[in-house]
């Protein structure tokens, strides 16, 4: 096999894993909050405590994933185009 058709194969396999991963799993967690929904802050005493709410999620903890984001786009832009 060579060089450049490992590669095609290799870049196939984590296209098409990558695309199973957002149908079975569309959210995945939010990385400015780590999926906790909010930020943990510390009082004086260096106790841990609940922040504010994550602006990024609304508190949910979970995003929508961008291969999603956009098969969802792809997916509105088709309906609105057959109509």
């Amino acid at each position: 096999m060579s060089l450049p058709l490992l590669a095609i194969a290799c870049l196939l396999a984590i296209t098409l894993s990558y695309s199973v991963k957002c149908w079975l799993s569309p959210f995945g967690d939010c990385r400015a909050c780590a999926g906790m929904g909010h930020e943990l802050k510390h009082d004086r005493k260096g106790r841990l405590k609940r922040g504010r709410d994550c602006r990024r999620c609304h508190a949910t903890g979970k995003r929508i994933r961008v291969g999603r984001w956009i098969y969802n786009r792809a997916a509105r832009t088709y309906r609105a185009g057959t109509r």
